[in-house]
């Protein structure tokens, strides 16, 4: 597998994302939104720094279930219902993402929604791997 992060000098320097990724693999796996759920299904963390770093981890451990690793992600994408909150914590939503997935960023935008599925969800993230090797038997 390979992944090609393309930040043209012609654009804004990216920060906590790559402008393109390009990818050469045997097996995509897509990831389903993931919230800051518990295992009872109830929504944990009051602020969008703890919700977001519970939905990254559950990501993450789907994406390990899959046989990938956070340098695998292509593509993930962020959506919030609190687009402010989100910007004005983005320095410590970075120190997050670095220390739960590495500094290998993947195709990202942030999208402003009403509401999620769980009404007090305040941020989901989805998102799809490219993985070199074949799916597990």
């Amino acid at each position: 597998m390979s992944l090609h992060r393309h930040n043209p000098a012609e654009l804004s320097p990216p920060t906590g994302f790559s402008h393109a990724v390009t990818a050469t693999g045997s097996r995509l796996v897509f990831l389903a939104g993931q919230t800051a759920l518990d295992t009872r299904g109830e929504v944990v963390g009051e602020g969008i720094t703890e919700q977001f770093t519970t939905a990254l981890a559950h990501l993450l451990t789907a994406l390990r279930h899959a046989g990938g690793t956070p340098a695998d992600l292509a593509r993930v994408t962020v959506y919030t219902t609190d687009v402010p909150g989100y910007r004005e914590h983005a320095h410590e939503l970075g120190r997050i993402w670095r220390r739960l997935a590495g500094r290998d960023y993947p195709a990202m935008a942030v999208i402003g929604v009403v509401r999620l599925w769980d009404e007090q969800a305040l941020v989901e993230l989805d998102g799809f791997a490219v993985l070199d090797e074949p799916a597990p038997a």
